[in-house]
C-alpha cells in the first residue's frame, strides 16, 4: 500500500462568509485543473491539519479542505449559533459554488463520514464518488456506546476521569451534563470539561495508546471547540431522524464508494460501517468496496489506515470530473 504523499504547499486559501455570523477558512492544493476532491474533517470541531492534504496526489487532484463552523481558523471560534449538520451541508455547497466546481469526490472520516453522507444524500448529483473512514452515523446507540456505557468496559482507567468531571447525580446522562457545562458561564469549569471530554476521545482513537495524541486535549483553544461543538451536535442528534443516514443510503448506491474501517475501532465500532455497507447493497453492489483492517483502530493517522486511504484516492484517479 502507498504511504502519504510528501508535504506540498497550499496554492490558495481564504475565508468565505457563509452567513452573517460565520466565515469558514478554506485551502486549495495540488493541481489547479485537477479532479476536485473535498476533505471533510472530524469532530465535529476538530479542524484540518497540514497532513490532511497528503492523501491526494498533487499532480492529479485539486484538493479542497476547510474548517467547519467554529473550528480551526474559521470564525467565530467555538461558536454554536447556527451550527448544525444542515448548515454545514449548505456550507459545502456554498464553497463548491464559490470555487466554480461542478462535481467533486467527497472524502471524510469519523464525523467527516457523517457529514459526507449527509451532503451526498442531499446532493448526489454533485458527487463523483465517496471515500469514507471510521463510519459514524450519529445514531443514538453509537453515541451511548462511547459517551455513556460500552467503551468504558474496555478502557475503565481512561473512563473514570471522564466520568468524574461530572457530579454523581448527573452521571446518568453524561453528554447532557457536559453540554450544560461547556455552554455555561463558569469559564474554569468549561475548560476543565473541555479537556476531560477531549482527553477521553483522544485516548481511545488509536489501537495502541499514543500519549502525544492525548496531549492535544491540553490545548484549551482546540479542546474547547472540539468538546463544545461535539456535545452540541450529539445532544441534538445531529438535527436528523435517528438512523436517517443509513435509511437514505439508497440515494447514493449508484456512486463509487470505498469504506475503510479499523477492526478495533472503539470510537466508531465496525458494526456501523457494516450496516452502511449492507444498506448500499453489500456484496451485490460492485461499486462499493468495504475494507476492514484487522490491525488498526479509529485514527486516520495509524499507518495502515493512512495507506488504505491513499490507495482509495489513487484508485479514484480513474474518475473523470
Amino acid at each position: 500500500m502507498a504511504p502519504l504523499y510528501e508535504a506540498f504547499p497550499v496554492l490558495n486559501s481564504g475565508h468565505l462568509e457563509v452567513s452573517s455570523i460565520h466565515s469558514i477558512y478554506y485551502e486549495e492544493c495540488g493541481a489547479p485543473n485537477g479532479v476536485p476532491i473535498v476533505y471533510l474533517h472530524g469532530g465535529p470541531g476538530g479542524g484540518i491539519e497540514d497532513t490532511d492534504r497528503q492523501y491526494f496526489d498533487p499532480s492529479h487532484y485539486r484538493s479542497v479542505l476547510f474548517d467547519q463552523r467554529g473550528s480551526g481558523k474559521s470564525t467565530p471560534h467555538a461558536s454554536l449559533e447556527d451550527n448544525t449538520t444542515w448548515h454545514l451541508v449548505s456550507d459545502i455547497e456554498a464553497l463548491r459554488e464559490h470555487l466554480k466546481i461542478e462535481k467533486w469526490i467527497v472524502f471524510g472520516g469519523s464525523w467527516g463520514s457523517t457529514l459526507a453522507l449527509a451532503y451526498s444524500e442531499k446532493h448526489p448529483e454533485r458527487c463523483l464518488g465517496l471515500i469514507l473512514r471510521g463510519i459514524f452515523t450519529l445514531r443514538r446507540e453509537e453515541l451511548l456506546w462511547f459517551y455513556q456505557k460500552g467503551a468504558d468496559m474496555l478502557f475503565p482507567d481512561f473512563y473514570d476521569p471522564y466520568k468524574a468531571a461530572i457530579p454523581e447525580e448527573e452521571q446518568g446522562d453524561l453528554m447532557q451534563a457536559y453540554y450544560k457545562r461547556l455552554t455555561g458561564d463558569n469559564e474554569e469549569e468549561k475548560l476543565k470539561c473541555a479537556e476531560a471530554w477531549s482527553r477521553w476521545e483522544n485516548s481511545l482513537s488509536k489501537l495502541i495508546i499514543d500519549p502525544k495524541y492525548i496531549e492535544r486535549a491540553e490545548n484549551p483553544q482546540w479542546a474547547l471547540a472540539f468538546a463544545r461543538i461535539e456535545s452540541h451536535f450529539f445532544v441534538n442528534g445531529g438535527w436528523m431522524k435517528d438512523g436517517q443516514l443509513i435509511e437514505d443510503a439508497h440515494k447514493i448506491k449508484h456512486l463509487p464508494i470505498v469504506i475503510v474501517q479499523g477492526r478495533y475501532d472503539v470510537v466508531c465500532p465496525a458494526k456501523t460501517s457494516w450496516d452502511l455497507y449492507k444498506a448500499l447493497g453489500g456484496a451485490g453492489n460492485s461499486g462499493v468496496e468495504y475494507k476492514i483492517l484487522n490491525e488498526y483502530g479509529h485514527s486516520a493517522h495509524e499507518p495502515g489506515i493512512e495507506e488504505a486511504l491513499v490507495d482509495a484516492a489513487n484508485k479514484f484517479k480513474s474518475i473523470k470530473a
